[in-house]
């Protein structure tokens, strides 16, 4: 009998080990496919009442960072000064934060958890096209209100022509910078140009709307052609280019593969202007572009020169005090990318204040009541028609000249 309960006991014995570490291995499994959560930007809620749980989703790091670090940053300011003066009606903001590492598949495992997790009564981010695209269904399965950062049209209007329901973006979008760019070419009988986009969603939906407005505006591309995100040397592409002979080289893309092909360009001596995407509008393209970046022009939000407009400005004060608060906080100049978590942000609460926790009343605040509202990337008059609500005039003509930003004439 003795055997029989010692080899039972060993037997048992194996099994509750084997399971362990079945479990040690799910766990090990699940962790390596879970987007990065910013445990340094959770924002721990305090006082009375349940937290209002926002969360946001960046790509701090990855290709993108020099888009989604400031628009964490920006958050992560905001959440600190909104909770220190009390929060929401009283309640402490709870900011859950995720990188998706500029990956697309990375930024979908953070929007299922956000709202099947974390409860979000708001969700913000998505800083590229790519990824915000990915997003969207998952916030209107959830009919959770999604303020998406991303720049492309196609983020806000479905294949119908129709405002997505649960989804407002704050960039200008890329038929506003499209026009913008055609009206500056027109104005400086600049006709026959290049067009160059990156190769995804982003590109993709600055080429559309050029072939769509170029023709209003009297402007013909005498070559449209693409390079990857990935880009380390556009010259056989430029070469092409050369032999057209444009007027003008439009380059829609964003930092990183836009300081590549602008730096070919210099180096096989192209003559022509070039004009960039609004894409390229933070310090970090010139950092990389270097001397290359001098005479780009691009159309951008206010920020990059609001020292420069006219007092009268609406959007002066906003932008200036804005500008100062980032700069006096982390110690470098503040970003356009980081203004359009601000924008998404402040409205974000204005609604909650208005509405409180109530996904669909959060939506509907925003869509039919928030009203003209002065942000740091623009006047936004959201209509049920229009979940951007921004005009072209949310844009300024800019060149960069000896590293600065110059509002271009």
């Amino acid at each position: 009998m003795k055997k029989v309960f010692l080899s039972l006991f060993v037997l048992m014995t194996m099994l509750f080990l084997a399971a362990c570490n079945s479990d040690n291995a799910s766990e090990t499994k699940e962790t390596s496919t879970e987007p990065a959560k910013e445990d340094s930007a959770t924002t721990e809620p305090s006082g009375d009442g349940e937290p209002i749980k926002i969360v946001g989703i960046f790509s701090s790091s990855g290709g993108a960072a020099a888009l989604g670090e400031p628009e964490l940053e920006t958050i992560k300011m905001l959440v600190e000064e909104k909770n220190a003066a009390g929060g929401i009606n009283g309640q402490q903001i709870e900011l859950i934060t995720y990188d998706d590492k500029s990956d697309q598949n990375q930024a979908i495992l953070a929007m299922k958890k956000a709202l099947t997790q974390d409860e979000a009564t708001v969700v913000i981010g998505g800083t590229i096209s790519g990824n915000a695209l990915a997003m969207l269904p998952l916030a209107e399965q959830y009919e959770t209100p999604y303020i998406s950062l991303a720049a492309s049209k196609q983020v806000y209007v479905d294949e119908s022509g129709n405002a997505r329901k649960w989804v407002f973006k704050m960039p200008q979008d890329d038929q506003l910078a499209v026009e913008r760019i055609l009206q500056y070419l027109k104005d400086k009988n600049l006709t026959k140009v290049a067009w160059l986009n990156v190769a995804n969603s982003y590109g993709t939906g600055g080429h559309d709307e050029f072939k769509k407005y170029a023709p209003e505006y009297g402007i013909e591309a005498v070559i449209e052609d693409e390079f990857e995100a990935t880009v380390n040397d556009a010259k056989p592409l430029l070469t092409r280019v050369k032999k057209e002979n444009p007027d003008a080289i439009i380059v829609w893309g964003t930092v990183q593969e836009s300081a590549v092909v602008i730096k070919n360009i210099r180096e096989l001596a192209l003559e022509a202007p070039i004009l960039a995407s609004h894409g390229i509008a933070t310090e970090q393209f010139i950092e990389v572009a270097g001397d290359a970046a001098n005479d780009v022009i691009l159309p951008t939000g206010k920020l990059l020169v609001a020292n420069s407009l006219e007092d009268s400005n609406p959007q002066k004060d906003v932008l200036v005090s804005y500008s100062k608060q980032y700069t006096d906080k982390y110690n470098k100049p503040a970003s356009t990318f980081g203004t359009y978590a601000a924008d998404g942000f402040n409205i974000a609460v204005k609604a909650i204040e208005s509405k409180g926790t109530d996904r669909a009343a959060i939506r509907d605040f925003i869509e039919n009541e928030l009203g003209e509202y002065i942000g740091v990337t623009g006047i936004f008059n959201i209509t049920p028609d229009n979940h951007m609500g921004l005009a072209p005039d949310s844009f300024e003509m800019v060149r960069i000249q000896n590293g600065e930003w110059v509002l271009e004439k």
